[in-house]
């Protein structure tokens, strides 16, 4: 397996040969050319970055790689161990770092990991930044520090800051979950999310917590992606669990699912617009999600007399339009939730937060506040990609096919129909196309996604 390189960062499975998956050489080759791409921009100081980690069985090793090539630069490292992405993007700012590296696949299976690198604001990178890392790491333009300017190495914990940045919050309410006496499973998949859930939900004021796959071993106990067909037995357990809501989690706490009082998927799509209708409710303002999410947050958005935008896939992508528009909140279908009042991050703790505020001060069950949302069924399939396809060539063949539709090329290709829309683009970690289409019914959905298949395969034997 070949190392995927983006603007974010690197990722690959562990071992192998050198550029054939993310191997110890690799992980010290892009630590050192961040590094540089840091020193590059740095006014004369000593260089300050935070590492931080999810509980994956590769983690202890690369850290340790990460960490030692960083103080070999001359950087000063902020170990926080394991940690959650979000909790590692407030620390940067909270520590007034130069940048950070997130030691994570984040829903990829045990054999992934990956760096994630972060600038001095703790959000992903621009294209520029990206590209300009990629290629000191091509070239092995990096200079190691002599021995009197080595960095250091100290280790701090930034969970309890970032709990309390989230309680602080003005719409989340506390008082309200206590009132409430919620009963909370959560399903953290064996990573760092049993870590920061149980302290989270204590300072909401839960009455009830029925933690499931908590330890961090790891080991992951399912496929970790928070997907409704890697949960099946997770929602057969909350169903006998007596709770009235159970959120799951990714190995790096970015991306949320959450599940009902009956053991029902709530459907991820509809994490971001539950708590955007909340947080609209309260103050209303823009919203952005990307090209592969839901229509409802935008019909959501109309119902207050907003205004919604739709960004290219990716964090980075997302994070810029809201900033552009002044967005109250934003996000991806996925789960990722991104609440500007505490940062410019996806964060599931924050969405945890505001979700059950809303649950609570709404006086509904789970399921009843789902109600609540226009339906929306997504289809979501893949292919794989061989190295005889050209991806450009076979995107704008489809492009032109249905020029007569409402058509976006920001991030591959969008086709807008009347009653769904489907999108198909290249993804950033994983050698497949992704199509992605969604409709009023599921039936709906499937024949769009269907439709495309069929002309991206014609195209294919052209």
């Amino acid at each position: 397996m070949s190392l995927i390189k983006s603007i974010s960062g690197i990722r690959g499975t562990v071992g192998g040969r050198p550029g054939e998956g993310l191997s110890p050489l690799d992980a010290v080759k892009f630590a050192a050319a961040y590094a540089q791409w840091l020193a590059e921009s740095a006014a004369d100081h000593r260089l300050k970055v935070v590492v931080g980690r999810d509980a994956r069985l590769s983690g202890p090793m690369i850290n340790a790689l990460v960490g030692a090539t960083l103080t070999g630069m001359g950087c000063d490292v902020i170990d926080i161990g394991l940690a959650t992405t979000p909790t590692t993007e407030i620390a940067v700012t909270g520590e007034q770092a130069d940048g950070g590296i997130i030691i994570t696949a984040s829903h990829n299976p045990r054999q992934w990991n990956a760096l994630k690198l972060l600038n001095s604001n703790g959000e992903f990178l621009s294209a520029a930044d990206g590209a300009r890392i990629l290629e000191l790491a091509d070239k092995s333009e990096f200079n190691f520090a002599t021995v009197d300017l080595l960095g250091t190495i100290v280790q701090k914990d930034y969970l309890q800051e970032h709990i309390l940045r989230i309680i602080a919050l003005p719409l989340v309410d506390v008082a309200a979950i206590r009132d409430a006496g919620f009963a909370v499973a959560f399903d953290a998949v064996n990573s760092v999310g049993g870590i920061a859930l149980p302290p989270l939900l204590e300072a909401l004021g839960v009455n009830r917590i029925a933690p499931l796959n908590a330890a961090p071993t790891g080991d992951f106990a399912h496929m970790p992606e928070p997907l409704p067909e890697n949960l099946t037995e997770v929602c057969a357990t909350v169903k006998k669990l007596n709770v009235d809501v159970c959120f799951v989690v990714d190995p790096d706490v970015d991306r949320l699912s959450i599940i009902d009082e009956n053991g029902a998927m709530f459907n991820e799509e509809y994490t971001l617009v539950a708590v955007a209708d909340f947080v609209l409710s309260r103050t209303p303002g823009p919203t952005v999600s990307n090209l592969s999410s839901s229509r409802a947050l935008r019909e959501i958005t109309y119902r207050y007399g907003q205004h919604y935008a739709a960004a290219a896939v990716g964090e980075v992508n997302v994070v810029t339009k809201m900033k552009e528009i002044n967005a109250i909140i934003g996000g991806e279908g996925n789960g990722g939730i991104i609440y500007p009042a505490l940062h410019y991050g996806r964060d599931s703790l924050v969405g945890i937060a505001l979700f059950l505020t809303h649950l609570a001060l709404s006086r509904r069950k789970c399921s009843e506040l789902r109600t609540q949302y226009p339906d929306f069924f997504m289809s979501k399939n893949k292919i794989e990609l061989t190295p005889d396809i050209n991806v450009d060539t076979l995107l704008e063949r489809i492009a032109l096919k249905y020029a007569d539709e409402n058509v976006t090329a920001i991030d591959g290709v969008k086709i807008d129909f009347a009653e769904g829309w489907v999108h198909l683009r290249k993804s950033n970690t994983e050698p497949i196309i992704r199509i992605y289409a969604e409709s009023t019914t599921p039936e709906k959905a499937a024949q769009f996604a269907e439709k495309i298949i069929a002309d991206i395969r014609a195209a294919t034997e052209q």
